[in-house]
């Protein structure tokens, strides 16, 4: 009698422990859900048709001031906006190597037209084929221009210029700028201001100090 009572014991475990399966990882009794249509809500892939926007596409524009993964720095110029490009500067700072990156730079995508000396007489124009003028940046109306209507000018573009948006990166193009500024400073411009800093004090200089107080503690004590 024992030996059929654990036959029927065992035999019940193994029946409810099928039935508490999980087949294919779906319940077939979930039980009633709240929110519907959050449960079990329709995706739509990028480029498809969505009926929940007016203009009926799925993929969205981005937040205005949005600013894109591994571009931090703001630029928010608006195009045409000649007041805004007076005032618009970098809180950026460039070493040798970043300063010599940005020689480099304005000679691949500048020199053709401004020169590499930046005197407006680049291989382009100096043959002839290009009738406009390019700016000479050692003239006296370049050389105290504000930074922000030259960077303007590089994402914009100017009258016969095209925009470089597409060819320079924001730190690129103010390491162009720099380099530029740099040019110019030389040249009767304003002063420089995108170099490193130099007032950082030098490690040992810190300690000095502690150094006299520990001596003139010791000399009290004699």
């Amino acid at each position: 009698m024992n030996k059929i009572k654990s036959i029927v014991v065992a035999s019940l475990g193994i029946v409810i422990g099928l039935a508490s399966c999980d087949s294919g990882n779906m319940r077939r009794t979930p039980g009633h859900v709240y929110a519907p249509d959050m449960t079990y809500s329709r995706a739509y892939d990028a480029y498809t048709s969505n009926p929940n926007f007016s203009d009926s596409m799925t993929s969205r524009p981005p937040v205005p001031g949005t600013i894109a993964r591994g571009h931090q720095l703001p630029d928010h110029l608006t195009e045409g906006d000649t007041t805004a490009y007076k005032t618009f500067t970098t809180s950026m700072r460039f070493d040798a190597a970043e300063m010599k990156e940005g020689g480099r730079l304005f000679n691949i995508y500048c020199g053709i037209c401004h020169g590499t000396a930046l005197d407006g007489q680049g291989p382009l124009y100096a043959s002839g084929k290009f009738p406009a003028a390019p700016a000479n940046f050692k003239d006296a109306k370049y050389l105290h221009m504000p930074v922000g209507q030259m960077y303007a000018a590089v994402k914009y573009g100017k009258n016969m210029m095209g925009s470089y948006a597409s060819q320079l990166d924001i730190k690129q193009r103010w390491m162009v700028l720099a380099y530029i500024k740099k040019v110019q400073s030389e040249n009767a411009g304003d002063a420089f201001t995108f170099g490193e800093s130099s007032a950082a004090p030098k490690a040992d200089s810190a300690v000095k100090p502690m150094a006299a107080n520990t001596a003139a503690m010791s000399k009290e004590k004699e």
